[in-house]
């Protein structure tokens, strides 16, 4: 049996430590969640609805997470840090984790969401949760194209009537 070295367990913490940073830096929003009393099967559906929208969710150590909040100026986040805790971080999309925790959350009371971080600051759960209130990217993008749409729609609109009133007072 191999002899385990408290260097290679040190190394192994400062190597978790350092990705535990570099996922909160990289983050859009990292959302903090006690999951306890989620069966497996509950867990596994979070996790699917998650990943399909690119965020990652992990289970991880709250004396890790405080070293990496440390190391990235978000202590903030470290009250949040009690109990059992679950992460979910999106690099691309500010809404998809709190959007689909919080509809999680409220099919399943066992999950609460307790806090997390936004374009690197720290937010309490019911920031995350007016978040989630948000209309998706997709949302956002296409009533921003109705908006910009609207001021030629409504151009087109005046042309014609005006082509259709000349041609009526033609006749």
């Amino acid at each position: 049996m191999a002899e385990i070295r408290p260097t290679v367990i040190r190394e192994e913490k400062v190597q978790a430590i350092n990705e535990i940073a570099g996922k909160l830096r990289e983050s859009q929003t990292t959302v903090v969640a006690d999951y306890r009393g989620l069966t497996v099967a509950q867990v596994t559906e979070l996790r699917r609805q998650l990943r399909e929208a690119g965020v990652e969710f992990q289970v991880l150590k709250n004396s890790l997470t405080r070293l990496a909040t440390a190391k990235e100026s978000l202590t903030e986040l470290d009250q949040y840090l009690t109990g059992p805790n679950a992460l979910a971080f999106s690099k691309e999309d500010v809404i998809a984790p709190a959007k689909i925790i919080a509809e999680f959350a409220k099919k399943n009371d066992k999950l609460e969401i307790k806090g997390g971080v936004i374009e690197g600051k720290v937010v309490s759960a019911e920031d995350i949760k007016a978040l989630a209130s948000l209309p998706s990217r997709e949302g956002l993008l296409s009533m921003l194209l109705s908006v910009l749409q609207a001021p030629m729609r409504n151009v087109a609109l005046a042309v014609k009537a005006v082509a259709e009133q000349k041609e009526g007072q033609g006749a």
